[in-house]
This record gives structure tokens, C-alpha cells and sequence, in this order.
């Protein structure tokens, strides 16, 4: 056939493709599991994209050449490929889904479910939610770049054989075209309308025929081994920058996705001509193990990570202080996500992945059509169900749901004052009012309270209970008090407003300094606490927050839904009692500042305050490590009452 070369009948293992498969997983898993400085580590999908588009068109446009093309045949070899591994993991995350999630959040779901199962949840968490926002009740958010793929696939073959039929000397031209309209369009729709640039396929579509056209030979071979170097490493730097300094702020996919799908095209196209460096450390084993394993690996690594936010992964947070690792507890959730995720990953592979592609359980033509149709009938019935019944609402007992339900998002926003004085991801410090926040009242005290979320979750609290002191307010979400803060950019400004404008021209009758600390942070309060003493400013420091693996409003459910009274103190993270203790010890020897211990003033010997309220069943905290509105007001009055505020 013209306009396709004939010369590839067949499509050579390349190992270093795997390599390069290995990159794309382990940077999106980075990017799930909150690794700060790999912040891009999304852009792992646009790499999958490219290494999709260059394989399924090599094995589509050689059997064109060589006149075995078929639909059915292509079809076939998608659903071998997709839909066993998926299915499978579908299964056991509707089993978890139908024991832990509470009834609106399974009816969530549900619906997401049957989005996945018919290759529409690109659709679904388009119109429900963002990618950067992921609820727990979301743990299939990662399928919307398996259902792009799907119907790129489902249209692409039909595409195809249109061109063949009706215009057999343009297939290269077409190709070509389709790439630089789905581009156009996604660099137009990226500006006003990011979310439906990300999700949806036809801004999604150039990814993949970038690879397709590398498929057609359209780019000449790199004959000289330097050039080659120069292209593997070129292209993996590209990569490397999307991961490192791209974030959610970053316009994408638009133009902006051009870096690491070229960087991607550049590895594959380089590795046609013959040996690299790169290529060579792409080929390395445990890379190109990874690669083999990477489908069932994405598939798994966010429900792993779901699971362990919710606290179902009973007591891993802990792991670390108990047996004296000095890892936060961030960290070791990490560490366990990336372990079970791998293990998942390697058995689905083995025992799911490889069956159904290559050995006895591999079926075709009727068979495993009917099969696959089936098990969809079966998915899709179960979801309309869980969707009608509202979520099996008698799962869990009336009055345990009354714990969640119990808190009110909106007002305790509020009462954080979130967008005016505290500074979250979906704000810039731009947006911080000064006049109000840091107004000060002449005839009372004024006391400066700094920090990330936790000092935003205190404000209201202090500012109701502590009489004639004037709490102004600066928090800034992940952002501990520092003279040198190394959190995100808008962090960085309101430290520098603080410490270089305000406080050498204010005076301040004190400032709370409050953090979700880890053992890092000590030398950056020790260093604070040197410049306020310079500069008379009185600090007190407030100690880190008793934490649990788990939200504390869930863990509270699920103790009273299973009857097990001491299920809550179990998932208690031991590495915080440590981090407080030790403040309070360099408080004292060290810094010779006061210390206020939130968490013995929460936690004692024989355990930790759980209610706010226990006769209203109002949870002390809204999370995993942040007070709750009634919770703050009930801690702070505590210490107010013993003298420790004043």
C-alpha cells in the first residue's frame, strides 16, 4: 500500500522502550504520592501516550503493509491487553469500596465505575472533578487516561481503513494533519478551559500520533552513535525538566505537554538507529522489569494510595518511630505505597496480565468477546445498583454517620478565613489582605500568628478566647515558619513579607509560631527564634498535632460501626508523641521560648481525646492532623483555663 513502508513486517523488542515505561510510572507514582520535588511527575502520561501511539501504530500500519489488517483482530488484542488486568483491579476496589466507603461516597463510586468500565471516565471526572483534587471517594480517577487511550483506539482503526479505502496515497499526509489539528485544538482549549484540554480525547489525540508518526518512518534514523546520545539524553532531559519544574500551575497540556512528548519521541526515534547511553541505562533489568509490570503497576498505585489516606493499611504509618527510623510519617506512607503497590503490581502481571496475553488463559475471536462483554454487563449492573440503593446505606449504623456529617466544610473555611489570610493552592499571596489581616488594634495586645494550615485552623479559636489580645493572622498551606522556607513560591513571599517588611516596622506584643512539624524543621525554628530575640519579639511555639493515619472522623465510623472501642487509638501515628517531646526539650534547654504542647493537651497515658462534643458526636478533628472548628475552640479553652494561653 502506498504511503505506508513495507519494510516493517514486524516490530523488534525494544528494551529500552520498557525502560522508558519504567520512567513514565515511577514519575506519575512520585507525583500521587506527594513527592514535592517531583511536582510534574504527572507528565508520566503524556510519556505512556507516545510509547502507545508508536507501538499499537507499528504492529497496525506493518500489518497493513503486509495485508493482515483486521478491526476485529486489533480490537482483539486491546481487550487481551486491557481489560483483564483491569477488571481484575476493579474487582478487588469494589470489594474495599462496598466494606470502608460510606454510602455517598460509594454511590460516587459506583458512577465512576461504570464510567471506567465503559471507557467514559475521562468524561465523568472531566464534569465531577479536577485532576489535581482527588476525594477519597475517587480511587478510579487514574482510568481517565486508559479511556483517552480507548477511544483514540476505538476511532483511530475506522480512521484507518477510511484512508485506505478512499485515499491510499495520503495516509502519511492524514496522519499528519489529524496530529496538528488535535494540537491546535488543545492549545486553544488549554487557555480557557483547562480541565476539558486535560480530559478529554480529542486534545488529548496528538500524544499518541506523535508516536504514530515515528511509527511511518517520517523522522530519518540517527546512523552516528553521538547523534544518538545527543537525542537519548536530550530527550530524557526534556522529560527531566516537565517532572521537576512543571506543577498544577503549569498550563497543560497545550503546548506545554510538547516538552515531555518530545523528550519521549526523541528516546523512541533515536533507539531505532541503534545503541545509546541512555539507551543502555533504559535497558538496565530493574528498569526494564518495571516497564513490564508498569500497566498493572498504574493500575494499582492509587487505590494503594487511597486505601493507606484512609487509614485502611492498619498501623504502617508508625512503622517508622517504632522501630526507630527516622523517616515522617509522610515518608514512610510513601515507602508503603510504592512496597504494596509493587507487590500488587508483580502478582496482576504474573497472574492476570501474562495468562491472559500469552498463556493457557489466553482466548480469541468469539470467546473472548463474550467474555469481556459479560464481565461489563456484570460491572455495569453492580454500579446502577449501588447507585439506586443510595450507597447500601445500612453498611453502617445512623448514628455513626452522624460523626461526618457532622462537620460543615464551608464553615470552617470560614472560620480559617481561607482566601483573604490564609493562602492555600487554589489562592496567591497576591491575594492576601493585609489591612485585614494584620490590622492592629491599639488598645489591646497584638499577637502575630504564623504558619502553615494548622496555625489557620487555630485562629478562630484564639481570637475568641484569648481577651484583650489582637490575633493577626499569616498562614500559608505547607509552609512552616522559616526565615529560609523551602515550600512552594507563595510560602516563600509571605515568609519574606513577614520577616523583611512587617515585623521591622510593626511592633508586636508576641507571635505564635505554629507548624505541622518534622525533625527538619528544628535548626529553621531554632534560627527564627535567634532573629526574633534580636529584634524583641516575644514567640511562642506551638508543638505538632497528635496525627492518625487515617481521617479521624472515618476511624471514628468505623469504631463504632464495628463495635471495637480501641480501633481509633490503634491507627495513632507514634512519631509525633516523639516530635513533641523533643520540641519540648529544645523549647526549655535551647530556645528558652514558651512551648505549647497540643498534643499532651490532647493525648494522655491512657489515650486521646476523640470528641469535641460526645453528646452531639462532633469529632475533635476534621482529618487526619487538623482540629476541627469545635476542636480548636475545645483545645484552646482548655489551655486558656490552665494559664498556658493568655
Amino acid at each position: 500500500m502506498n504511503g505506508v513502508s513495507v519494510e516493517k513486517t514486524t516490530l523488534k523488542y525494544r528494551p529500552d522502550i520498557d525502560g522508558l515505561r519504567a520512567v513514565a510510572v515511577l514519575s506519575v507514582i512520585a507525583f500521587h504520592a506527594g513527592w514535592k520535588r517531583l511536582e510534574g511527575g504527572f507528565v508520566g502520561v503524556d510519556v505512556f501516550f507516545v510509547i502507545s501511539g508508536y507501538l499499537i501504530s507499528s504492529i497496525v500500519f506493518s500489518e497493513i503493509a503486509s495485508s493482515r489488517y483486521s478491526i476485529l483482530g486489533f480490537y482483539e488484542r486491546r481487550i487481551r491487553r486491557i481489560f483483564p488486568a483491569l477488571f481484575g483491579m476493579l474487582a478487588v476496589a469494589s470489594v474495599a469500596a462496598f466494606i470502608y466507603l460510606l454510602p455517598s461516597e460509594l454511590v460516587d463510586y459506583a458512577k465512576s465505575m461504570l464510567a471506567a468500565t465503559v471507557s467514559a471516565s475521562n468524561v465523568y471526572f472531566w464534569q465531577h472533578s479536577g485532576y489535581f483534587d482527588a476525594p477519597l471517594s475517587k480511587p478510579l480517577q487514574h482510568t481517565w487516561s486508559l479511556a483517552v487511550e480507548e477511544q483514540f483506539y476505538l476511532f483511530f482503526p475506522l480512521f484507518l481503513m477510511v484512508v485506505r479505502k478512499y485515499f491510499p496515497q495520503r495516509l502519511r499526509v492524514s496522519v499528519i494533519a489529524l496530529f496538528f489539528i488535535s494540537l491546535a485544538a488543545s492549545a486553544a482549549v488549554v487557555s480557557h478551559d483547562q480541565q476539558a484540554a486535560f480530559y478529554l480525547p480529542y486534545t488529548r489525540a496528538w500524544e499518541l500520533l506523535l508516536g504514530t508518526l515515528l511509527s511511518l518512518g517520517l523522522f530519518p534514523r540517527l546512523q552516528s552513535a553521538w547523534l544518538r546520545n545527543l537525542a537519548t539524553l536530550t530527550g530524557m532531559g526534556m522529560i527531566g525538566f516537565s517532572v521537576l519544574f512543571y506543577t498544577q500551575e503549569t498550563l497543560f497540556p497545550g503546548l506545554s505537554a510538547l516538552v515531555p512528548c518530545v523528550g519521549s519521541a526523541l528516546i523512541i526515534g533515536a533507539g531505532e538507529g541503534g545503541a545509546s547511553v541512555m539507551g543502555g541505562f533504559l535497558s538496565w533489568r530493574p528498569m526494564v522489569f518495571i516497564g513490564l509490570i508498569s500497566y498493572s503497576l498504574y493500575l494499582w498505585h492509587w487505590p494503594v494510595i487511597i486505601m493507606q489516606n484512609m487509614g485502611l493499611l492498619v498501623g504502617v504509618a508508625s512503622i517508622g518511630a517504632r522501630y526507630g527510623l527516622q523517616l515522617s510519617s509522610h515518608r514512610i506512607d510513601m515507602l508503603v505505597e510504592v512496597t504494596v503497590s509493587l507487590l500488587l503490581a508483580v502478582l496482576s502481571w504474573r497472574f492476570v496480565e501474562r495468562p491472559f496475553r500469552n498463556g493457557r488463559l489466553r482466548l480469541t475471536g468469539r470467546p473472548l468477546f463474550a467474555l469481556a462483554g459479560t464481565v461489563v454487563c456484570l460491572l455495569v449492573a453492580v454500579s446502577s445498583v449501588a447507585v439506586v440503593s443510595g450507597g447500601f446505606q445500612t453498611r453502617f449504623p445512623q448514628d455513626a454517620l452522624r460523626v461526618v456529617n457532622a462537620l460543615d466544610a464551608k464553615e470552617a473555611s470560614a472560620a480559617m478565613r481561607v482566601g483573604s489570610c490564609f493562602i492555600t493552592t487554589d489562592y496567591h499571596f497576591e491575594q492576601y489582605k493585609v489591612d485585614k489581616c494584620l490590622s492592629q488594634d491599639k488598645a489591646r495586645k497584638n499577637y502575630l500568628l504564623l504558619g502553615d494550615s494548622h496555625s489557620a485552623m487555630l485562629w478562630s479559636a484564639l481570637s475568641s478566647s484569648l481577651h484583650g489580645v489582637n490575633v493577626m493572622q499569616a498562614s500559608t498551606a505547607a509552609c512552616e515558619p522559616s526565615l529560609h522556607p523551602t515550600g512552594s513560591p507563595d510560602c516563600a513571599k509571605m515568609m519574606d513579607y513577614i520577616f523583611k517588611e512587617y515585623l521591622p516596622s510593626h511592633r508586636v506584643d508576641g507571635m505564635y509560631v505554629v507548624g505541622r512539624w518534622e525533625p527538619k524543621d528544628l535548626q529553621s525554628i531554632t534560627s527564627l527564634v535567634d532573629w526574633a530575640k534580636q529584634h524583641g519579639v516575644p514567640v511562642t511555639v506551638f508543638g505538632p498535632m497528635p496525627e492518625y493515619d487515617g481521617p479521624l472522623p472515618r476511624l471514628l465510623v468505623y469504631s463504632a460501626a464495628w463495635n471495637e472501642p480501641s480501633f481509633v487509638s490503634k491507627h495513632l501515628v507514634a512519631s509525633t508523641r516523639l516530635m513533641d517531646a523533643q520540641m519540648q526539650s529544645m523549647a526549655e534547654n535551647v530556645w528558652r521560648v514558651p512551648y505549647i504542647s497540643l498534643y499532651r493537651e490532647i493525648c494522655a497515658e491512657n489515650g486521646c481525646a476523640e470528641y469535641a462534643d460526645r453528646a452531639h458526636q462532633i469529632p475533635l478533628m476534621s482529618d487526619t492532623n487538623h482540629l476541627s472548628m469545635m476542636g480548636a475552640a475545645f483545645v484552646v479553652r482548655r489551655l486558656v483555663a490552665k494559664g498556658e494561653l493568655q
